[in-house]
């Protein structure tokens, strides 16, 4: 093994993405060879490290699923939450959620262990599309489609430009390229509306189909090409590197 920085060995463990690992490192919840880990840290060759006193391999074999998350279990692989969504997958080695979708939604979500794609899909200036289906408490308006394509003033901000299609009397299909909290209900109430049902059913390329409210799959081969086409994987290493695009 090389040396690493430390948040890269944590991600790299399957544990947790690097953003998280900063977070248990500034709680000081990491040591190295017994001593408080610091951020900026290496992680050398031979070097023990523990999160919370449970130590980790610093590799392990790369793990991407697809999840169709009901309603009612929660984004965080925190254990002190009962319903997380980690206990609830119950996945035999430890995946973590890649970005969220809030408790009262449902739909597609992807489970990893591999902390590096977090930050490369959510992203907003990578344009990675995610589509969801909408239902409100109201008549949907030609205004009201306008007014959520063009931007809605939200948490100290106004929304990127987005798609917005009518489904029906009460409904709408809408993509977005960011992630705000909340941010699909945040834009209906800034407008008068409340949203009554929510369901993610694409990310990039990756649909969710037919899979039903709790259950899941591995990525196919197909969609994990698309994800490195698309900037998000590395390509294999004993594939060759695909040159940047500028």
């Amino acid at each position: 093994m090389e040396a690493k920085r430390l948040n890269k060995y944590i991600a790299d463990s399957g544990y947790c993405s690097r953003r998280q690992a900063d977070r248990l490192i500034e709680e000081g919840r990491v040591t190295i060879d017994g001593r408080r880990g610091v951020l900026g840290d290496t992680v050398l060759p031979g070097c023990v490290v523990l999160v919370d006193r449970h130590p980790l391999s610093g590799r392990s074999e790369k793990v991407y699923l697809m999840l169709n998350k009901p309603r009612g279990i929660v984004c965080t692989a925190d254990r002190r939450e009962p319903l997380n969504i980690v206990s609830y997958l119950n996945y035999p080695e430890r995946v973590f959620p890649v970005g969220r979708l809030d408790r009262e939604s449902e739909g597609l979500i992807l489970m990893t262990n591999d902390g590096e794609i977090v930050n490369r899909l959510l992203r907003a200036r990578g344009g990675h599309e995610r589509e969801y289906e909408v239902r409100v408490n109201a008549p949907v308006t030609a205004e009201f489609l306008q007014r959520m394509m063009a931007g809605v003033p939200i948490l100290d901000t106004v929304t990127l430009p987005c798609r917005v299609r009518k489904t029906g009397e009460k409904s709408f299909n809408i993509v977005l390229v960011q992630g705000l909290n909340r941010q699909i209900r945040r834009m209906c109430e800034a407008l008068g509306y409340t949203v009554t049902y929510l369901r993610r059913v694409r990310i990039l390329h990756i649909r969710l189909g037919n899979l039903r409210p709790g259950e899941w799959r591995p990525l196919t081969p197909g969609e994990l090409e698309g994800l490195r086409k698309a900037g998000i994987l590395d390509a294999p290493s004993d594939a060759p590197a695909r040159e940047e695009k500028k």
